[in-house]
């Protein structure tokens, strides 16, 4: 095998490698999101029952105040409304005190929902470039590999060292194979990639009718601040 025969075979398994890599990492992909998404998904439920029907009992502890402990998108959301709307909101996300002082508690209030649910939305987003990348670029990847398998098929024909169509043949079909392989790692890339950007779409829709339900709260009590005991009384 001369040196043109060693870099064609070469670039040929580098592609089939590679579409190996990125047909392990789709999987894990789809079983991690999948898992994480199904995960938030509970949470969110278990917490929306459990926010409303603490609310009176106990003020100090009740699910989306500073003191719970629950980690779930909507447990988030409601700590920064809460922040917003008693006033003690997180030094990272202010700009100046003077400035709050001036904002209307319903816009501040909507201004630091939408903050927090734009937070949420990169979070739940996080890997699925990757598996848009990989859905279209891999049959690109395959394709790049059957070409060079035809061009080592066919210089074996032309120095002489394959002849005939059963020469020719096997080598063709052993490069299409590339092809096929990119297709194969594509399509499952592909379809976990709009399952999942339609499960963000459903969680973020989900999230803004909780912070519609937070506001509409919020504007019962006259936007208020929301201090202690007091937060019980304006979620009944």
């Amino acid at each position: 095998m001369n040196i043109s025969d060693f870099a064609t075979q070469l670039i040929v398994d580098a592609s089939l490698c590679l579409l190996a890599a990125c047909s392990l990492l789709t999987w894990w992909l789809i079983l991690y999101k999948g898992c994480a998404y199904w995960h938030l998904a509970s949470e969110n439920r278990r917490f929306t029952a459990l926010f409303w029907s603490a609310a009176e009992r106990d003020p100090s502890g009740m699910p989306g105040s500073p003191s719970h402990a629950s980690e779930c998108p909507k447990a988030r959301v409601a700590r920064a409304g809460f922040a917003a709307w008693s006033g003690t909101t997180p030094v990272e996300t202010a700009v100046a005190n003077a400035e709050f002082v001036a904002w209307d508690r319903h816009e501040l209030l909507d201004r630091f929902l939408n903050q927090q649910i734009q937070r949420e939305r990169r979070a739940l987003e996080r890997g699925l470039t990757l598996l848009a990348s990989i859905a279209s670029t891999a049959p690109f990847i395959g394709l790049f590999g059957t070409v060079f398998g035809i061009i080592h098929a066919l210089h074996a024909v032309a120095v002489g060292s394959a002849s005939g169509i059963e020469g020719v043949a096997g080598p063709v079909g052993q490069a299409l194979t590339a092809t096929g392989i990119g297709i194969a790692v594509a399509i499952p890339a592909a379809l976990a990639y709009n399952l999942f950007v339609r499960r963000v779409h459903i969680s973020i829709a989900d999230l803004e009718d909780y912070a519609a339900d937070l506001v509409n709260v919020a504007q019962r009590n006259g936007f208020r601040a929301v201090t202690g005991a007091h937060r019980a009384e304006v979620l009944t």
